[in-house]
């Protein structure tokens, strides 16, 4: 008989690559991680996992249990759906990890929503980029996550996952006054292949949105200047230190002084936004209220039309 919990730490060391980094993630030690898997091995009859210089990686054997692993435990979370469902679990605390521009935009207004059509729903909320919020999701830290689309993020029809579309929003191109674009209605990005750029970090969803914007329009843009926090970024472009792309809705409230905001010509690089739940638990009691307050926040908003950022300069 094959125990659920070792499926949840074969899936961990699958995701992490490292017993380490699995067993860090489970609040585990390297030693019961392995003793599990080893149990697992006994269990199933098959190796399961090489270890070699680089982490661990599974056999064929493996990976058809992995496989097997995602439909397991998405079937156990519709089980715990069900169960709460059942006794009618319309009170508890769900958590909710979010980049900083997204609790803004939509995860503070849901935990207003929840307050008036859901009170006896909790929301604990915790600061995440789009990356790291994912794992957080999968390693059961959290319940759900605000995240961005990015380069080698889990894909919409991922196993692991349920994706809940949430919105999504241009880049703008924010120059300083003195810029010889400041006068343009709208900013090519070709145009400002040789000036400095500022931006956030690699490893940050919005980096890799700003390099393939650029890419696409012929150039490699010149970082010379790293923040993740866009405050500091639109400050850097007013003091003359470079030029930037920026959400839009990270711009709202932002003190512009110095700058100036444009849309980018022609197809404007763009984020797009998603709630995700390990799969099978986006019809739980508690989960569902949230799911949907989180849509009905995000449709709320509207277009993101130019209108909301001042044009200062």
């Amino acid at each position: 008989m094959i125990e659920a919990r070792r499926l949840h730490i074969l899936r961990a060391v699958a995701d992490h690559r490292t017993v380490t980094a699995a067993a860090a993630a489970l609040y585990l030690t390297p030693s019961a991680v392995s003793q599990q898997l080893t149990a697992l091995e006994q269990e199933t009859g098959h190796r399961l996992v090489e270890r070699g210089a680089k982490g661990v990686r599974l056999t064929p054997a493996g990976e058809i249990l992995l496989s097997h692993t995602n439909a397991v435990l998405a079937q156990l979370e519709r089980a715990e759906a069900e169960l709460a469902a059942y006794s009618s679990g319309a009170a508890g605390t769900v958590t909710v990890a979010s980049f900083a521009t997204g609790i803004a935009l939509v995860v503070a207004p849901a935990v207003a929503r929840l307050a008036a059509t859901a009170p006896g729903i909790h929301l604990r909320v915790q600061d995440a980029e789009g990356d790291a919020s994912l794992p957080m999701v999968l390693d059961r830290q959290v319940d759900v996550a605000v995240a961005v689309e990015y380069r080698g993020a889990p894909p919409a029809d991922d196993p692991r996952l349920a994706h809940v579309p949430l919105y999504a929003e241009p880049f703008d191109a924010v120059v300083p006054v003195s810029h010889r674009l400041a006068d343009a209605d709208e900013v090519p990005l070709a145009e400002l292949a040789k000036d400095p750029w500022i931006g956030p970090y690699p490893g940050n969803p919005c980096h890799d949105v700003v390099v393939l914007a650029c890419e696409h329009a012929g150039f490699q843009p010149r970082l010379e200047h790293s923040s993740d926090d866009f405050r500091a970024v639109v400050a850097l472009a007013s003091a003359d230190a470079g030029v930037a792309l920026v959400p839009r809705s990270a711009l709202i409230g932002m003190d512009l002084a110095g700058v100036v905001v444009r849309p980018v010509d022609g197809v404007a690089p763009t984020r797009r936004v998603f709630a995700a739940v390990r799969r099978g638990a986006e019809e739980h009691p508690l989960i569902r209220p949230v799911l949907d307050a989180l849509r009905a926040v995000a449709e709320g908003q509207g277009t993101w039309g130019l209108e909301q950022i001042p044009d200062v300069g």
